[in-house]
């Protein structure tokens, strides 16, 4: 029994593996890994000044439903309105790919809103980020991404 539970592990986490496709300098790939994940965590605990930090200067991001957006907007977008916070926030990359100081990465996102009243909500999509690196630090430049339909 033991064995088999392994077996299923070990296949689970090979499909797994198998379905994000890493291209490019394993160290700034596990860079750009860290630096979404930090993202993330900026985004949960509402710390903007951290969020703009993950931009370049000139970055631009393209959220759903609004207009291309740069500069302080970006923070606006960001910032959420008193009593409204992200409890979840998770970007998953399918695919990783860096040519000299640019990359790419897109895949799915998803997370959870905490409205005034309590309610919660979910939410996911899907995503295309590019990054720069700018003095020896990967930032987002271009950010895009839209919802799916939750089923």
């Amino acid at each position: 029994m033991r064995t088999l539970i392994f077996v299923l592990i070990a296949l689970l986490g090979f499909n797994y593996s198998q379905a994000q496709t890493l291209n490019g300098n394993q160290k700034d790939i596990q860079t750009i890994l860290k630096n979404t994940k930090s993202f993330s965590e900026y985004v949960m605990a509402s710390d903007y000044e951290k969020i703009a930090s993950s931009y370049t200067k000139d970055a631009k991001i393209f959220p759903n439903n609004t207009q291309i957006l740069e500069g302080e907007d970006i923070i606006n977008y960001w910032t959420l309105p008193e009593g409204i916070s992200t409890s979840y926030h998770k970007i998953t990359q399918t695919e990783i790919t860096i040519v000299e100081d640019t990359a790419y990465d897109y895949g799915y996102y998803e997370g959870k809103t905490k409205h005034k009243d309590g309610r919660m909500s979910s939410w996911k999509g899907k995503y295309v980020i590019v990054w720069k690196k700018v003095d020896s630090k990967w930032k987002m430049h271009l950010d895009i991404w839209n919802s799916v339909k939750q089923k």
